[in-house]
C-alpha cells in the first residue's frame, strides 16, 4: 500500500510539514517518496521582478534554487530512513497542479501527499489552491496535510491586486 509517494514541495513551512507526513507514511509503508518542485510562470514573473536591473539568468537563479530546496528534502527523508528521488518541473507546461498531476501520472504515483495552507475567504479567492485544484483533479488519493497555526501566521498577510495589503 502506498509505495510510490509523490509529495510537491515549495520551501515553505507548510510544505515541510507535508514532507514530514509523507515521510512518516513511507516509514509505516515502506514506501519510497518522490520529491517534486514546480516552477511556473508565476515564479518566473516574481523572480524577473525581484532581479530587475540585475544581470544573470533567471531561470538558472530560480533553477539553482530549486535543486538545493529538493537536496534538502532529499537529505531529511534520508535521515529518516526513506529513499526518495527529485525531479524538477520547469518546463512552463501548464499550471502548477496540472505538472503535479501530470507527474503523479507519469511516475506511477500511488498517492500525494502535499501540505497547504488552509486559505478561506478572500486569501482563497485572491490566491487560490493548487492543493485544492490537485485535490479535484487526482487520479490517485491526495492527503491535505494542514499547516499548524504558527505556520498559517507566516502566510496571512498578502498583497491584494490594487497592491494594498489584507489579512485573512
Amino acid at each position: 500500500m502506498y509505495q510510490r509517494i509523490l509529495v510537491p514541495i515549495d520551501g515553505s513551512s507548510t510544505s515541510s510539514h507535508g514532507l514530514a507526513e509523507a515521510i512518516k507514511l513511507a516509514k509505516l509503508t515502506g514506501g519510497r517518496l518522490r520529491l517534486a518542485h514546480v516552477i511556473d510562470e508565476l515564479s518566473f514573473a516574481l523572480a524577473m521582478d525581484a532581479y530587475a536591473g540585475h544581470a544573470g539568468n533567471w531561470l538558472e537563479e530560480l533553477r539553482g534554487n530549486a535543486t538545493k530546496l529538493l537536496q534538502a528534502a532529499r537529505a531529511t527523508a534520508a535521515g529518516a530512513g526513506v529513499e526518495a528521488d527529485t525531479v524538477l518541473l520547469d518546463s512552463f507546461k501548464g499550471t502548477v497542479h496540472d505538472q503535479v498531476i501530470a507527474e503523479a501520472e507519469a511516475s506511477k504515483a500511488e498517492l500525494i501527499v502535499i501540505g497547504t495552507h488552509g486559505r478561506r475567504g478572500i486569501g482563497r479567492w485572491v490566491m487560490g489552491s493548487s492543493a485544492e485544484h490537485i485535490l479535484r483533479l487526482s487520479p490517485v488519493p491526495v492527503l491535505l496535510v494542514r499547516a499548524p497555526e504558527s505556520a498559517k501566521t507566516e502566510h496571512e498577510r498578502f498583497t491584494l491586486p490594487s497592491g494594498t495589503l489584507a489579512s485573512q
